[in-house]
């Protein structure tokens, strides 16, 4: 791996506060977006993802007034996802100041979307969100995955890995990868997880849900993934983790800022 390892806090916004949870559950209020983005992107953050998570769930679009305001706080890259329906919506983010908007409801919904929109600004602005969990019940995928929506509430009967292909095959930039089983555990990433989608897919891997500690990080790229995302850690934890965390994937062996 030559290309320099990515560390990006998450920002899971409702009602224009940052919220984290158990497996999406149990929300508890971690701060105002835009004064943590301002702190992440001084503790070196490489980007910084912001995702209002109950756009889809509550048919809405994204809180545009609080993209606008956190990406006049940061000078790095700020994804931003959640209600992002089509070219229109994301023509919107990038004028309030995203650099790419992340979808996952709306292509799911319907995947020539993501043609659309590739085609209307380049691959490098769509980011595919793949919410996906362990088979449960009478759901029956390939790969042992399935894709959820709504923030992990509803279950699709998608093989998660024949998505992720698929959307690559359409053009997306990158897909950020999320376990709904371990989001928020701090137990350490899925690897099998990662693993699979990377032996599907060439685009770049973005890992997320179930870091808890430093060395957790090394195991999801030496699993595939380009770049690692986490917010429990970095909105509880100390002020350095996010130095803490590069340490860890530097001392590991890999490239990093």
């Amino acid at each position: 791996m030559s290309v320099a390892v990515r560390v990006i806090p998450c920002l899971d916004v409702d009602a224009g506060r940052v919220v984290k949870g158990v497996n999406f559950l149990n929300l508890r209020d971690a701060g105002d977006p835009v004064e943590l983005a301002h702190r992440y992107d001084t503790a070196g953050a490489d980007e910084l993802t912001f995702l209002d998570v109950t756009a889809s769930s509550a048919d809405r679009q994204t809180t545009f007034d609080v993209v606008r305001r956190t990406a006049e706080e940061v000078f790095i890259p700020l994804t931003v996802g959640g209600g992002v329906r089509g070219v229109a919506d994301v023509d919107r983010l990038l004028r309030e100041g995203a650099d790419k908007a992340s979808i996952n409801t709306a292509a799911i919904a319907r995947p020539d979307v993501i043609d659309e929109i590739t085609r209307h600004f380049g691959s490098q602005v769509l980011v595919l969100s793949v919410d996906a969990r362990r088979v449960q019940g009478g759901t029956v995928t390939p790969s042992g995955f399935e894709v959820t929506t709504h923030g992990g509430r509803r279950g699709t009967g998608i093989d998660a890995v024949a998505w992720a292909k698929e959307a690559a095959d359409r053009g997306v930039g990158e897909i950020l990868l999320n376990s709904i089983d371990a989001d928020g555990t701090k137990e350490g990433f899925d690897l099998e997880l990662i693993r699979l989608i990377r032996a599907a897919v060439r685009v770049p891997i973005i890992a997320s849900g179930g870091a808890g500690a430093p060395e957790h990080f090394p195991p999801a790229i030496a699993a595939g993934a380009d770049a690692v995302l986490a917010a429990s850690m970095f909105h509880f934890g100390p002020a350095d983790m996010i130095g803490q965390v590069k340490a860890a994937i530097r001392e590991a062996g890999y490239p990093v800022r």
